[in-house]
């Protein structure tokens, strides 16, 4: 088994398609602290980190705001410590039934949008 190299912010920007100003201001609110720092201060990130902020990336087209997400987190979070938490298991059925409604509000939104790329084509 390799040991697993951690990422500096500009690799994980890349690797996600995200800005490091996201990046950065992730780590201001709390969304994505990385899991550790380099001696001369460098944000360092885990391959934990980048799967976290690919869930996070994966929310944004179904119009989360960034508390919305922060909660999701923080209930993952929790199950992962917990996860027999009857409670957060309730409000994670909440979540994703609230992400699929947004998923088809989008998709509905998508069709729309090619019928009418597809009437523009037309004239």
């Amino acid at each position: 088994m390799t040991e697993e190299r951690p990422m500096q912010i500009g690799e994980l920007a890349e690797r996600t398609g995200l800005s490091i100003r996201t990046l950065r201001h992730y780590d201001e609110i709390g969304l994505l602290r990385p899991s550790a720092r380099s001696e001369g201060g460098f944000r360092l990130y885990t391959l934990d980190d980048e799967s976290r902020l690919l869930l996070i990336r994966r929310m944004k087209p179904l119009g989360y705001s960034l508390e919305q997400m922060g909660e999701l987190l923080a209930v993952v979070d929790g199950l992962e410590a917990d996860p027999r938490d009857e409670t957060l298991r309730a409000r994670l059925a909440d979540i994703r039934t609230e992400a699929r409604e947004r998923r088809e509000e989008l998709r509905r939104k998508a069709a729309a949008a090619d019928e009418f790329v597809a009437q523009l084509e037309a004239r």
